[in-house]
């Protein structure tokens, strides 16, 4: 018995063709799943380097807030309240502006200097445009209730802080422990 071509569906030229074609399909069907896999993966590195570079700004803002917080001279008493009025917001910047008005006279008075540094700082809340985080600090204190000798000090401050045109301001300052 003789096969024609188209005949029979035992012709191994035809399963070969079907074979090739379905490995073919399977393929072209793995280099698409490849590739949603790698773009996944792109987008996931990239959302992890912005939130990692948030994290980072909104630790800088907290330390230098805080850092300015905890060094205050009264032989320039007025430099180290801009310093912290520079990094404040809203209802924060508003109450820290009404209650340092006599403060530069009470700071002279007293002789009062303060020094200290940010020891650690750790972000306890964050998304886009707001974040918490927590401050230790450690450092001394000076003035005339002290007979001019520092005292130790330490801080453990939250700070509040929101995105404003594109930096991090700080909205809110409590002092936890």
């Amino acid at each position: 018995m003789e096969v024609v071509a188209g005949g029979s569906g035992d012709d191994p030229v035809r399963r070969l063709r079907i074979g090739l074609y379905v490995l073919a399909l399977l393929l072209g069907c793995a280099v698409v799943f490849g590739g949603v896999l790698v773009q996944r993966e792109h987008q996931d590195r990239q959302r992890a380097a912005a939130d990692q570079e948030r994290y980072g700004d909104v630790l800088d803002a907290a330390r230098a807030e805080v850092q300015a917080f905890v060094n205050i001279d009264y032989t320039k008493a007025q430099e180290s309240i801009d310093a912290v009025a520079a990094g404040a917001t809203g209802d924060f910047a508003k109450q820290y502006d009404t209650s340092t008005k006599d403060v530069v006279k009470i700071l002279t008075k007293a002789k009062s200097v303060m020094e200290g540094t940010v020891l650690w700082a750790g972000v306890v809340d964050s998304d886009q445009d707001s974040a918490s985080v927590i401050v230790a600090t450690s450092g001394t204190v000076a003035n005339t209730s002290t007979g001019n000798k520092p005292v130790a000090r330490q801080f453990r401050i939250k700070v509040d802080l929101v995105r404003e045109g594109g930096s991090w301001k700080t909205s809110n300052v409590e002092f936890v422990g």
